[in-house]
């Protein structure tokens, strides 16, 4: 009959799981790697859609293809961007670089449910993927395609980012298995393979004749079951000789008592009666004593390996609890990160647009300046300048220098502002702050996105007030409340409005900033803060503006903030933090 070694079949059997269930978890984390680097990528591609989408609109839009094609190979430069498309409102290429969009051979899909076109792109059989997006220029409150620009990217610039975390797991879980086959190899042999071994031998040189030396010697150092073993039958010895030691002398008793009388006989037959039910006795008490201590050695057994188990689950837990709360704050600062640029970056382009404008105006009044002084500077020529001519050249000049005085201040104005904003937004350095004068360039920033609008903002603050403090931070608050005002709580209004009161009490700068929009009920308002919670996430809503406004009055100001609403009657905040922040 064939034997079966037992350490070897339960070796085979816990490596086996564990090759298994180490492949498993190393996939899933090459495709969990593969996943979150391609997400990455597509947030890339977006930001910079939303960086360059205005200048390309601009480009398309006044037929300077040149600085079209200019703009495309700056972006084909960048290393994820493999291929860049620009086409005009018919569909013409005006530049084409890189890789190229095949609609047959892409995988497209609509990212909403506008009619403008705004496609992201995958090709599982070239590698390939991206997004596709609309040009739209607005002019006079009207809003005009004008173009399309396609982005892509390939799987070979995620590879290239995750190849060497690749090639760490898979040698990480290589190392891990190769030591774990060794250490089972070893520890089974030396624990159980040798062991039983050794007592297999001993157990078949058994001599019946001298029980005493067929006893077994020690197999092994450490109190386990083997050792019980041994124990038990080194007792079972022990009884044995004992009986047969009994067995003896109860034959020589018999044989002496046949010499004596039969009283005597009767005698020790009681005698020998008596000692040997005390003798079972006492040996069902010696192993009823037995059994009770094996039964409390296999529980205490149990509940030490119970105790060292439930020791080695908790420190691992502990370990992957820290580790993913460092990860997670890190995730969480990347994310903060990126809405802040995102913000500018929009910021950025409306602020562009809007001085788009004055500079217009100033380059029209310009040039019929120009023309003006070109007929003045005709007729002195040809000597028929009147004095009527010289006054209207005189008032038009003077309308038109006035004109330009007005729109170029005008687009200074805002320049400065956005630079003073942008800046602070993307420092963190102290600096000191006149409040009532850096809440008005704040405002001012932000009023290409009230242009259209009939929405007002009232400040109540006094013009002394002035902090040392984190302008960038201050600058974002602002920023966000106003946005979030215009987004969520202006929405289908056509007159909202906002009131900011500031004030100074001990060294404590007061904010108490309000609207008359809808309001939220207050099942939504206890998850104001909370990261990630938007009611417009179908419509690109982050989630993050309330929790970055409340981060950086709690950490960056150490301060205080907080909301309530009603339904219908707006959105209160109280924002309270020292003025040197």
């Amino acid at each position: 009959m064939k034997v079966t070694s037992i350490s070897r079949k339960l070796l085979t059997r816990v490596l086996s799981f564990y090759f298994v269930l180490t492949f498993i978890v190393t996939c899933a984390q090459i495709a969990a790697e593969y996943y979150n680097t391609k997400d990455n990528i597509n947030s890339a591609l977006l930001t910079m859609e939303k960086t360059f989408s205005g200048s390309l609109t601009r480009a398309v839009w006044e037929l300077n293809t040149q600085q079209a094609i200019d703009i495309a190979n700056g972006l084909v430069a960048i290393p994820m961007i493999k291929g860049i498309t620009v086409t005009d409102e018919n569909n013409q290429i005006i530049a084409q670089l890189g890789e190229t969009a095949n609609a047959k051979s892409f995988n497209i899909k609509s990212t909403n449910n506008l009619t403008d076109g705004y496609f992201n792109l995958n090709s599982f059989s070239k590698g390939i993927f991206g997004h596709s997006f609309p040009l739209v220029f607005e002019f006079s409150g009207r809003t005009t395609r004008v173009g399309t620009v396609t982005i892509l990217s390939s799987n070979e610039v995620i590879f290239n980012r995750i190849e060497v975390g690749i090639y760490f797991l898979v040698g990480n879980a290589i190392v891990k298995t190769a030591a774990l086959v060794f250490l089972f190899s070893l520890a089974f042999g030396k624990l159980l393979t040798d062991p039983l071994n050794e007592l297999t031998e001993q157990l078949n040189n058994f001599d019946i004749d001298d029980p005493e030396a067929s006893k077994l010697n020690s197999i092994g150092y450490e109190q386990n079951e083997l050792n019980i073993l041994q124990n038990a039958y080194n007792n079972l010895i022990d009884e044995l000789v004992l009986h047969k030691e009994q067995l003896a002398q109860a034959q020589n008793d018999n044989i002496l008592t046949k010499y004596k009388l039969d009283e005597q006989n009767i005698i020790l037959e009681q005698e020998v009666a008596r000692k040997t039910s005390s003798l079972s006795r006492t040996m069902l008490k010696l192993e009823k004593q037995q059994r009770k201590l094996l039964d409390q050695q296999s529980k205490l057994q149990s509940e030490n390996s119970r105790r060292s188990q439930t020791e080695t689950t908790l420190t691992s837990t502990n370990i992957k609890l820290k580790n993913s709360i460092h990860e997670l704050n890190k995730v969480q600062q990347r994310l903060l990160e990126s809405e802040k640029m995102a913000a500018l970056g929009c910021l950025s382009a409306e602020v562009s647009h809007e001085i788009n404008t004055p500079i217009g105006i100033s380059i029209t009044s310009t040039s019929y300046l120009s023309d003006a002084l070109n007929k003045l500077t005709k007729d002195i020529n040809e000597q028929k300048l009147t004095k009527r001519s010289l006054e209207d050249f005189t008032q038009n000049a003077s309308h038109s220098i006035e004109l330009l005085n007005n729109n170029l201040t005008r687009a200074s104005d805002l320049i400065t502002s956005y630079k003073q904003i942008a800046v602070d937004q993307t420092s963190d350095k102290f600096r000191l702050i006149n409040v009532a004068k850096y809440v008005e360039e704040i405002i001012k920033s932000l009023h290409p996105k009230f242009k259209n609008t009939r929405h007002n903002i009232h400040v109540n603050c006094p013009a002394n007030i002035e902090i040392h403090g984190h302008a960038g931070a201050i600058s974002q608050i602002f920023t966000n409340l106003i946005i979030n005002s215009l987004v969520h709580g202006f929405e289908n209004m056509i007159e909202g409005k906002i009131y900011i009161d500031i004030n100074m009490h001990e060294d404590r700068l007061h904010i108490h900033y309000q609207d008359n929009g809808h309001g939220i009920d207050p099942d939504q308002l206890v998850k104001l803060f909370e990261p990630f919670y938007t009611t417009k996430a179908s419509q690109g809503g982050s989630g993050l503006g309330t929790h970055i406004i409340h981060n950086l009055v709690t950490d960056t100001l150490n301060g205080t903030i907080t909301a309530n609403s009603q339904n219908g009657e707006g959105l209160h905040y109280d924002i309270e933090f020292d003025s040197m922040c």
